[in-house]
């Protein structure tokens, strides 16, 4: 791919916008030497205005989302994207939520560009664990546990039950729930089907990763070591 390309894709202007900046000096190779669109360098060895270029395709992000943030790139109000440097919503490949968590959720958000990794964090093959920690308006009455490990639980217009959930009791109205699947607001869902309601809610792990002491509304890169912990083998 050409260097014009290559770095537009990574969201730093159109095509044009990017050809000024080579004209303009501004991309260099890693020892400062002026670069031309049409040389070929490793994307390691880019620079502009002295800095690395963002990750080349194929990145990982973990973010801790606050409550009140959206996984949206047009919604109104603020948007998991502000939390990113802008250049991030402009990339292409996309860089898209790994499936959402609702506004007034917190935790645990992956982001990929990367469409062969996404389909396999969220394929129902995968059996990735989710964990949350939620917060109950009302006492546990006991059976939660029983219901949600059955298999046989039923949502309000669906038609398949969900699979086995483990529901671990922390006191009287807070629970720790691992699911294996993510159906639209299916924890809140989950306690409405036992009469209770979520006032709060955490997602606190997806499968082998959690928040690491990430502090909210903070991200970073996901390593080669994150992701073998993710799937628990070798990506």
């Amino acid at each position: 791919m050409k260097l014009v390309k290559h770095i537009a894709n990574l969201g730093y202007g159109s095509r044009r916008q990017v050809q000024w900046l080579f004209r303009e000096g501004r991309i260099t190779d890693a020892q400062g030497e002026v670069l031309y669109a049409d040389d070929k360098v490793a994307h390691d060895a880019i620079r502009i205005d002295g800095e690395p270029l963002d990750p080349a395709p194929g990145m990982l992000l973990l973010l801790h989302k606050p409550a009140g943030v959206t996984c949206s790139t047009k919604d109104a109000g603020r948007l998991v994207y502000d939390l990113l440097p802008p250049r991030y919503r402009l990339r292409d490949p996309v860089l898209s939520t790994v499936g959402r968590l609702d506004r007034d959720t917190s935790g645990l958000l992956l982001l990929t560009d990367d469409g062969q990794l996404l389909h396999r964090i969220i394929s129902p093959k995968s059996n990735l664990p989710k964990v949350y920690e939620a917060t109950l308006a009302r006492p546990l009455r006991g059976d939660e546990a029983d219901v949600f490990a059955s298999g046989t639980l039923m949502l309000e217009s669906e038609t398949t039950p969900l699979r086995p959930a483990v529901l671990e009791v922390i006191d009287a109205t807070h629970a720790r729930l691992v699911l294996t699947e993510g159906r639209y607001h299916q924890v809140r869902r989950m306690f409405a089907a036992v009469g209770n309601h979520v006032e709060a809610l955490h997602r606190s792990r997806v499968g082998g990763l959690s928040l690491d002491g990430l502090d909210d509304g903070r991200w970073r890169m996901a390593t080669a070591d994150d992701v073998v912990r993710l799937f628990g083998m070798q990506r």
